[in-house]
This record gives structure tokens, C-alpha cells and sequence, in this order.
């Protein structure tokens, strides 16, 4: 069960990165939110570190949600999708597989890229170290959130909406203590480690229930 799983991801994660896998365009829309933000502002840089946190964590919420409308809306239309059913790991861990390697290929990079992205923004050191902290961790519940809309929009030909209304108002808490735990690092009124661990609980639940709400989407629309 162990060797399917893993074999999954890698399945996954080379579609991905291949050639118009769609793995860089996250990144891609990631930097160009960061960048055209400060036009858009002015050459305030007390007002861009002061709103840098928001602006980073909107993008790379926005930008994780890119190619998730195709996640299982690809395999349903090449078969692999009854492939999946029919072997011997469970729907719920082959969708587990499936959200970590978008994650790889969609989230990790967005925190890599996310401290050097921070100096457009005229972000301090130690407001850097919390972006990436909070983004290392909440951008998974993100992804694993997006599970349950991708796998309603594997049941339309034209999902990519669907993912959108039925992901966003799930990822609002996810992107409400990301922000706060950023800014709390900065010099907010708040502690860190408070925001912080409701942002690590938000992630730890998404793992956990994303998964099996969307084998069990998978399974209604399949029926």
C-alpha cells in the first residue's frame, strides 16, 4: 500500500512538471500579484510593510488553487479515475497522494519563492522568517481543501469555477491566521505562537478530513 501511494506521487508530481504541467504557473501568478501590487499602492514603504504580509499570503492562496479544477477532472477523463477504485489503496489515501504532490509542485515553491518576493515589500528579516514559517504551514490546507472542489469538478467538463466557490470560503480561516500570525511576529498586539497553532490545527484537520470528504465526493459523482 505504501509503494502505491508513493507511486502516485511521483506519478503525479512528473505530470506536473513536465512541459505544460502547469507546476511553474503558480509561481508565475505568485510573482506577478507582488509585483504589480506596488504600482498600485504608490512608494509608500511603511504602508508595503505594513500590508506585505496581506498582499503575499492573498497571492499564494490564489495562486495554490491553479490546477486543482484538472486534478481529478484528468484522470476521470483518461480512466486512470476507475484505475484508482478499483486498486488496492483506499480512494482517501490515493487522494492524500494525489493533494501532496500539488503541494510539491504547487505550494512548496510558492514558499521558496515567497522571501524574495518579500523585499518588493519592503519586509523586515524577522517578518520574512514568519511569512515563510506560516506559509510552510498553511499553504497544505489549502491544497488539501481544494481536494473536496476538485473532486466535485472531475463531475463537469467545466469546473474550474466550481473549485473556486466551493474552496474559498474554506481557505478564509486558513488566510485570516496566516496574516495574523505574520503580523504578530512584526509587532502586533497578539503573540505569535497563538495565531500560529490555530493555523497548524487548520492545516492538521485539512490533512486529515480533505481527503476523505472528497473520496467520498469522488464516490457520489462516480455513482
Amino acid at each position: 500500500m505504501t509503494r502505491a501511494f508513493l507511486a502516485l506521487v511521483r506519478r503525479d508530481l512528473a505530470l506536473a512538471l513536465r512541459a505544460g504541467g502547469g507546476a511553474g504557473l503558480g509561481v508565475v501568478f505568485f510573482l506577478a500579484v507582488v509585483t504589480v501590487t506596488p504600482f498600485a499602492i504608490g512608494p509608500d514603504l511603511n504602508l508595503l510593510a505594513r500590508i506585505g504580509p496581506a498582499i503575499l499570503w492573498i497571492g499564494a492562496l490564489l495562486a495554490s488553487l491553479i490546477g486543482l479544477d484538472r486534478l481529478f477532472a484528468a484522470d476521470a477523463e483518461d480512466g486512470s479515475l476507475d484505475l484508482m477504485f478499483m486498486s488496492e489503496l483506499p480512494m482517501e489515501l490515493a487522494a492524500a497522494a494525489k493533494g501532496l504532490a500539488h503541494w510539491l509542485a504547487t505550494g512548496l515553491p510558492l514558499v521558496v519563492a515567497a522571501p524574495v518576493l518579500s523585499l518588493l515589500l519592503n519586509l523586515e528579516p524577522a517578518a520574512i522568517g514568519a511569512l515563510c514559517l506560516t506559509l510552510l504551514v498553511g499553504t497544505p490546507a489549502v491544497t488539501f481543501l481544494g481536494l473536496i472542489g476538485a473532486a466535485f469538478a472531475a463531475a463537469f467538463r467545466r469546473g474550474g469555477l466550481l473549485v473556486a466557490v466551493l474552496v474559498m470560503p474554506l481557505t478564509i480561516p486558513v488566510l485570516i491566521f496566516g496574516v495574523a500570525a505574520t503580523s504578530a511576529a512584526i509587532g502586533g498586539t497578539v503573540p505569535f505562537g497563538a495565531p500560529f497553532r490555530i493555523l497548524a490545527g487548520l492545516s492538521l484537520g485539512a490533512l486529515v478530513l480533505g481527503p476523505v470528504a472528497a473520496a467520498a465526493a469522488l464516490r457520489a459523482t462516480r455513482e
